[in-house]
């Protein structure tokens, strides 16, 4: 039982220490990897130029392949029974 508990507190020890010593990025550093990173999350959040158009694409090739596979389940067509 002992054992355990100074396993426990060389564990946390070590935590501590890793902790304490753990490298951190220079400020000049950092503050460039913000800018990057703000950055690229605006170019992310423009709409694309023919939304609408998309939308209405993906829409109706979605309706073409609904109405295909219901007409070979009512058996009519290429694929009816």
């Amino acid at each position: 039982m002992n054992s355990d508990l100074d396993l426990d507190q060389d564990l946390i020890s070590v935590a501590e220490r890793l902790e304490a010593e753990r490298p951190v990025p220079r400020a000049a550093f950092r503050g460039e990897l913000r800018r990057h990173l703000v950055a690229g999350m605006a170019k992310h959040r423009a709409r694309p130029a023919r939304l609408r158009l998309l939308i209405n694409a993906w829409a109706g090739s979605g309706s073409a392949l609904l109405a295909f596979a219901a007409a070979g389940l009512a058996g009519v067509g290429p694929f009816g029974a």
